[in-house]
Formats: structure tokens, C-alpha cells, sequence
């Protein structure tokens, strides 16, 4: 089990490999589509982001409204692949992580290498076990999108595993890999 806090620098990326398990503490951000549309718009129109993403992780969750007393709701993480379209010019603007759920395109994986930067999974369906690791939230940008608005997490020891090195490590294949090899030789 490795340990990291944000930022991570280029050293704490190309440190990572595919299967690593990660407690990750520090500042995060959550952005979803609509978070990220407006973040290329902005890119497109040479106009400054809400944040600064060199050396940051993105979240892709949109979490449930908080019950007092706690900071958040349930924030499992949401599909990835939607936001591949937009995730290159946000690599090459110095982000670092990512953090959802299912697989990437080849385009995110060349960027990935190039920009060197990984993506993690966090575990679906373990949204309220994910929320306790939590320990502050704020909107930053786009209160209108609701769920969906910008906002900057401090996380305490939030697990994730690494499923897409800078390297070009992919768990998800290399796992069905091994588990192919392991189910012939029974």
C-alpha cells in the first residue's frame, strides 16, 4: 500500500504502477461532463480555470447532497469514458490523476504517457464508505450544475488503486491476461 499526498509531482506519477493500491490524502477536485465542458470552453477561450491543475487529481463523482453533520454525501465514483474527450488538454495543463470508474480511451492512455499521469479506480457501489474518507467539501466553481458543480475535496487515506500507469500498465488487461492464463491451466 503506497501513500501520497496532493499535489503529486512527476516523481510520485512515474513511481506508480498499474495495480499499485493508494491511500491518497490532500486537496482533490470532483468534476463530471458538465463540469468539464466548461473547463474546454474555457481552454478553447485562452481564459484562466477556476483552479489550478498542475500536480492535481480530478474525481469523477457526483455526490449526493450531505446529511448534517456530515461534509458530503455519498460519493461513489461515475463512469470515466464519458469524460475522455475532454481529459488530453487537461493533462497537458498539468493534472495529474484521475479517478472514476471502467476503462479509458487509447487517446487518454497516449496522454496519460506523454503528459505522465495515471488513472485510478475507486470502487463502485461503496459511495458511503468513499464519503467518510471526505473530510471537507466546497463548491469552487458552477454551484448552477448542482451534483455536478466544481468542487475541491480534502481527502484522508482515500483508497483507489492504480489502473492506468504513465508507463502504459492497463490492470484491466493485465488482470484478464492473468486470469485467461490461470483458468487454462486448471
Amino acid at each position: 500500500m503506497k501513500h501520497l499526498t496532493t499535489p503529486l509531482t512527476r516523481e510520485d506519477v512515474e513511481d506508480l504502477r498499474a495495480g499499485d493500491r493508494l491511500l491518497l490524502s490532500g486537496r482533490i477536485y470532483t468534476a463530471r461532463d458538465a463540469a468539464h465542458k466548461k473547463l474546454i470552453e474555457l481552454i478553447d477561450q485562452n481564459k484562466a480555470l477556476p483552479v489550478d491543475l498542475e500536480g492535481q487529481v480530478i474525481y469523477y463523482v457526483g455526490p449526493a447532497p450531505a446529511r448534517p453533520p456530515a461534509v458530503i454525501g455519498p460519493a461513489g465514483p461515475t463512469t470515466s469514458y464519458r469524460m475522455d474527450p475532454y481529459t488530453p488538454p487537461l493533462l497537458a495543463l498539468g493534472l495529474k490523476g484521475m479517478i472514476g470508474k471502467g476503462t479509458r480511451s487509447p487517446e487518454v492512455l497516449a496522454a496519460l504517457k506523454e503528459h505522465r499521469a495515471v488513472y485510478c479506480a475507486a470502487v463502485g457501489g461503496a459511495a458511503a464508505l468513499l464519503a467518510q474518507r471526505i473530510k471537507e467539501a466546497r463548491v469552487v466553481a458552477y454551484p448552477e450544475l448542482g451534483t455536478e458543480a466544481l468542487r475541491e475535496l480534502v481527502v484522508e487515506d482515500f483508497p483507489v488503486i492504480v489502473v492506468n500507469d504513465c508507463h502504459g500498465g492497463d490492470l484491466y488487461e493485465s488482470g484478464v491476461a492473468r486470469y485467461r492464463r490461470s483458468s487454462s491451466t486448471s
